[in-house]
């Protein structure tokens, strides 16, 4: 891949813009190769203190994909039209085959994306999460209907940068939403529950949460680095008679399984209404 001759320009500079350009900054491109426009000045500004020095800020959406090889849409949802029409409007002024056009907004599915953007505009969908802030993210990666494998190779090793990605029909994101999208938020509560429970036997709330945070952390290390199933890696620490399926056993009399099951369910379902919805609109 040559990388000298790519420019991303991010349409939106906000928490997870800025966790992408710093990822790619960090191991690929240099900050001379990203720009950004957001109407917010001060966002701006930020994405440029985050992503380093050279980070080219635009004072409007044309000016930013300018000359871009690859335009990343992190707007959110609701104004995803507004921005696409601008999209449209500078790239029908442009030459040439113009840039592949990237999506991270949830539930705006890649045909509402296509219609809003000129005839074979490339497109692709991505579904990251948070944890790419800190290179542990994990996202979905959708094709549109104009994209090549060359194009969808090229965003998965810029995503390889902040985490692991997977490539998936986009019949599927709706479930990577429900599972890796919205999963840190259910990792944060079982973190503060299990805090909440050393709390109540008597530790510190620091020494609590740290100590829940780290299993968390070790514990899904530990599945990725051996490539085991998590049942058997769960049987390995449940000795007969001990105090770990005491603890499994509350789990499943406090319905814990069924409720993330559940959670994902009920996630996956959300991302399906706001994909109906905005298909209506």
């Amino acid at each position: 891949m040559n990388w000298s001759a790519q420019r991303i320009a991010f349409i939106g500079t906000g928490q997870m813009a800025m966790a992408l350009a710093a990822g790619f900054v960090r191991q690929l491109l240099k900050p001379s190769q990203i720009s950004g426009y957001d109407p917010i000045e001060a966002s701006r500004v930020t994405f440029a203190a985050k992503t380093g020095e050279g980070v080219q800020l635009s004072d409007s959406l044309a000016q930013a994909i300018s000359g871009a090889t690859v335009v990343i849409l992190a707007v959110k949802p609701q104004v995803m039209d507004e921005a696409l029409r601008s999209v449209a409007e500078a790239l029908r002024s442009g030459t040439g085959a113009g840039p592949l056009v990237v999506s991270i907004a949830a539930g705006i599915p890649i045909e509402r994306l296509e219609q809003g953007l000129p005839p074979k505009t490339r497109v692709i969908r991505v579904m990251p999460n948070t944890p790419c802030l800190i290179g542990r993210g994990a996202s979905g990666l959708a094709q549109g209907s104009a994209a090549t494998s060359d194009d969808a190779a090229l965003i998965s090793e810029l995503l390889a940068t902040v985490g692991i990605v997977e490539t998936v029909p986009e019949s599927l994101l709706d479930a990577v939403t429900g599972l890796s999208g919205s999963g840190p938020a259910y990792v944060f509560q079982m973190i503060e529950a299990l805090s909440d429970g050393g709390v109540k036997m008597g530790l510190p709330r620091a020494i609590a949460t740290r100590l829940a945070a780290q299993t968390l952390a070790g514990a899904a290390d530990m599945l990725l680095s051996t490539g085991q199933h998590p049942g058997a890696l769960k049987d390995a620490v449940t000795s007969p008679g001990g105090t770990t399926i005491a603890g499994l056993h509350a789990m499943e009399q406090g319905g814990v399984r069924a409720a993330l099951i559940d959670a994902v369910e009920a996630s996956t379902l959300r991302s399906r209404e706001l994909g109906r919805s905005a298909r209506s609109t």
